[in-house]
């Protein structure tokens, strides 16, 4: 096989040139070798590396763990290989589940089926909560802290009915907020304020505390930061997690007034 460039692997791999480049200097994938016109080039050898480089990521190796893993020699990196493949089949399963939720959530949207309040939440992984817990603990440090055990104690103290309806009024929200988006109102228009505080008093209920404009703006920076909101975001119209920060902040900004 010849050679590639490091954009040929770039293409073939999604892994971004300047990635390919840190992980060339920090010691992680080095090229075959580099040409006399200074382009890295990479092998057979080095693509196996990428690979197992990206399964590692994918399941959420730290990336100063995944060296001492590729280090790893012969019946080792099968199991570790293996061990990989047992999570991956979980998360299918998991997943399976989840896609199986969506179908039955848009059943019911359409009146074509009933699903009981717990029945939303079916494939959701405790493990995932935890873990996005602990990441806001560590990024927000101790007021956030107090934010989520008010937010735990709120959950643990409602109702299936009242989890779902509150739910049900999120995505009210959020579906009124993106309307307004799809017709092109801009996010610090006074039309979209109504909504915006709508979505910042069901956020302090969340809570179970006040949320004044700076928190609420420090929430905005946090949904844009964490790739989980984003996603979350997204998914209900492409531009809408700017779209929504923007108008968070812009709402923030005026004190929080209209």
């Amino acid at each position: 096989m010849k050679d590639l460039t490091v954009k040929q692997v770039a293409a073939i791999s999604g892994v971004t040139v300047r990635t390919l480049h840190h992980y060339d200097e920090i010691g992680l994938l080095a090229p075959a070798h580099i040409g006399a016109n200074g382009y890295r080039y990479y092998g057979r050898a080095e693509l196996l590396r990428l690979q197992r480089i990206l399964f590692h990521r994918e399941l959420g190796v730290p990336l100063g763990e995944i060296a001492a893993l590729l280090d790893l020699e012969g019946e080792d990196q099968v199991d570790v290989l293996m061990r990989h493949r047992e999570k991956l089949e979980a998360e299918r399963e998991r997943y399976r589940v989840l896609i199986e939720t969506i179908d039955r959530t848009v059943a019911a949207m359409k009146g074509e089926a009933n699903m009981s309040n717990a029945d939303l939440y079916k494939g959701f992984s405790a493990e995932k909560q935890a873990a996005y817990e602990a990441w806001l603990v560590e990024r927000y440090d101790d007021p956030m802290k107090d934010d989520i055990a008010r937010s735990r104690k709120a959950r643990a103290g409602m109702s299936e009915a009242e989890q779902g309806a509150a739910m049900d009024d999120l995505k009210d929200i959020e579906r009124s907020l993106a309307e307004g988006m799809k017709r092109g109102i801009a996010p610090d228009a006074a039309p979209v304020d109504r909504m915006i505080r709508r979505h910042r008093a069901w956020v302090a209920a969340a809570w179970g505390k006040s949320c004044p404009p700076q928190a609420y703006a420090g929430l905005a920076d946090l949904y844009l930061s964490h790739p989980d909101f984003v996603t979350r975001y997204e998914t209900i119209a492409p531009g809408f997690s700017v779209w929504l920060t923007d108008a968070m902040k812009a709402h923030a900004e005026r004190g929080g007034q209209a």
